[in-house]
């Protein structure tokens, strides 16, 4: 194993810890927006991957799928930290820019999105491609922290010297906008996450 993977990898288990200090726990929390979503079939995407820590709880699930954020070094470290587990083959990492992204119409039967609404400008721009690329009978899989969830998020962001950027669009704007569109609904939460599934047909 290369210095930078085992190296991203302690930075990777030191912000764990920090957020299992104020009672977020990140592989907890995951595995709860997977349980919600299943079952999982067809071809899946993970929309914003970020770092990548959703995408390791997919692939520790076996499951081959494309993700994509608009960010290199956002993508570098979450190629890194799946390597640390042998597990950067399960997944296709792309540069996309989530208001226009350059897969066709219906291309994917799962795609997800975890905490990555908060971040959006256009959120509804976003919405709306992701739908597009949404195949007939697949589902969309939203998360987001709670209020609970934002607030740790901001105690920690205000430790490191930083504003934990919150867009003033909620998923429960966007439930109600789906709803508009047609789509069917299914909700859960956690004590620090939100889901919402949404479907062209029933889910």
């Amino acid at each position: 194993m290369n210095n930078e993977i085992f190296e991203n990898h302690q930075r990777y288990l030191e912000r764990k810890e920090l957020y299992i200090s104020f009672g977020y726990d990140i592989d907890k929390e995951r595995s709860f927006v997977l349980e919600q979503a299943k079952p999982l079939c067809g071809k899946i995407l993970e929309a914003g991957t970020g770092k990548g820590h959703f995408a390791i709880a997919l692939a520790k699930q076996g499951l081959s799928f494309v993700a994509f954020d608009i960010s290199q070094e956002e993508l570098h470290f979450a190629k890194l930290n799946l390597a640390y587990f042998g597990l950067d083959k399960c997944a296709d990492f792309r540069i996309e820019d989530a208001e226009h992204t350059s897969f066709a119409d219906e291309s994917f039967d799962t795609i997800f999105s975890v905490n990555t609404l908060h971040h959006l400008h256009s959120p509804y721009k976003v919405i709306d491609e992701l739908t597009r690329i949404l195949s007939q009978k697949g589902k969309l899989i939203l998360s987001d922290f709670t209020e609970e969830g934002f607030t740790i998020m901001d105690k920690i962001h205000a430790l490191e010297g930083k504003t934990h950027e919150e867009s003033k669009t909620t998923l429960l704007d966007i439930e109600s906008y789906l709803a508009k569109k047609g789509f069917s609904i299914k909700k859960a939460a956690s004590v620090y996450q939100c889901v919402l599934i949404a479907g062209k047909g029933l889910i």
